[in-house]
């Protein structure tokens, strides 16, 4: 390689080094990091603070040592900024976070017109734009966005079939948002970047085949196979919704099943049926033992053709979790499925924009930190 390549990539393995510290690093345990001499680093963290890439903090003497304190950097993962969408049937959802995934910003609407693609775009792109300002950050540190969606999305972030709708068939997400917003964008299913966020901060960092399930209300699943999304043909993979051998439908519109509606009043009614079962009600507990019967049904399907080691449970369901997961539990036990790990979400109704985020991450790596080297 030639010295500028050559500066290129150890810059990369750098920055990396700092990205994934936990804390502060000395020049020295940089060095030793990355396998650079010492007056290499210097001159690497040099540039990096010039270009707001890293901060250099003040010295700090340390007990036992009478020399000269060492110097100290740290990544300045806000110097960056990524932004994620989620878009239900009713509103959207935008967060503005740093190249760590910590989340700096928020905004939240109810959407004027669903069914009218452009309509609602322009409101995403909007929201960026408050999210972006509770965040205190500026559009020329915006680098990537991503966007998390219902329906069956392609590889190119095409939407090529959507239950309910045809309004969304062809809709190219992330050619959309770009012109609205000029950055490079991303868009994945959101039970995808669910199932995507689970594995990297959420409940599922210690499996590698996951499904990410919403049920109930609103059906879908995420695929995660050897870690990584399992999107299939057309991104269909997981939209069960569609398949009328399963019974996904039979009881969206019970109101034990709106734990998983976009609809807030929904949502409520369903916690206080929930609320009944904890308390003995024979009919919650009736209403309750239906729903468990049909996600178990789904599931017992699920741990024979998937056979996934873990299920997590999500987009609302969580909510619930201490009256539905001991009961789907032994509902699967009584159907002999094979020893599939059953848990709640960890990241409640933040799963699919935490996956959006880690998209947009995974997708801009390179721009973002350099080049992957075998020592990065």
């Amino acid at each position: 390689m030639n010295q500028s390549a050559v500066r290129r990539v150890n810059t990369s393995v750098a920055l990396r080094a700092l990205a994934v510290s936990a804390g502060p690093m000395t020049l020295a345990a940089l060095a030793e990091r990355t396998g650079l001499s010492r007056r290499t680093i210097e001159l690497i963290l040099d540039s990096l603070v010039e270009a707001g890439w890293v901060t250099e903090l003040d010295r700090v003497p340390t007990s036992g040592n009478a020399g000269r304190p060492a110097r100290r950097y740290e990544l300045r993962a806000e110097h960056a900024l990524l932004a994620a969408v989620c878009i239900t049937t009713s509103d959207v959802s935008a967060v503005i976070a740093d190249v760590r995934g910590r989340i700096l910003g928020r905004a939240h609407r109810l959407l004027r017109a669903y069914q009218d693609p452009q309509v609602t775009l322009d409101d995403a792109a909007a929201l960026v734009l408050e999210a972006l300002d509770d965040a205190g950050g500026s559009t020329d540190r915006l680098r990537a966005g991503a966007v998390a969606s219902g329906g069956a999305i392609d590889d190119h972030g095409v939407v090529r079939r959507l239950v309910h709708t045809t309004h969304w068939e062809g809709v190219h997400l992330p050619g959309e948002l770009k012109r609205r917003i000029r950055v490079p964008w991303f868009a994945d299913n959101d039970t995808n970047l669910g199932a995507l966020a689970e594995r990297w901060r959420g409940v599922a960092g210690d499996h590698d085949d996951v499904v990410w399930a919403i049920l109930g209300n609103r059906t879908g699943l995420g695929i995660l196979i050897r870690g990584a999304v399992h999107r299939g043909l057309d991104g269909a993979a997981g939209e069960i919704v569609e398949a009328r051998s399963i019974p996904t439908g039979a009881i969206e519109n019970r109101p034990v099943a709106w734990l998983t509606s976009p609809e807030p009043a929904e949502r409520s009614i369903a916690l206080g049926r929930f609320a009944a079962a904890r308390a003995g009600d024979t009919t919650a507990l009736a209403e309750v033992g239906e729903f468990v019967d049909n996600i178990a049904s789904i599931l017992t399907t699920l741990s024979w053709t998937i056979a996934p080691s873990l299920i997590v449970l999500g987009g609302g369901l969580e909510d619930a979790a201490d009256v539905l997961l001991p009961r789907v539990r032994a509902a699967l036990r009584d159907a002999r499925t094979p020893a599939v790990e059953l848990r709640a979400t960890g990241l409640g109704r933040d799963a699919a924009l935490i996956g959006a985020v880690k998209l947009a991450l995974d997708r801009m790596d390179t721009e973002l930190f350099g080049p992957l080297t075998p020592r990065a």
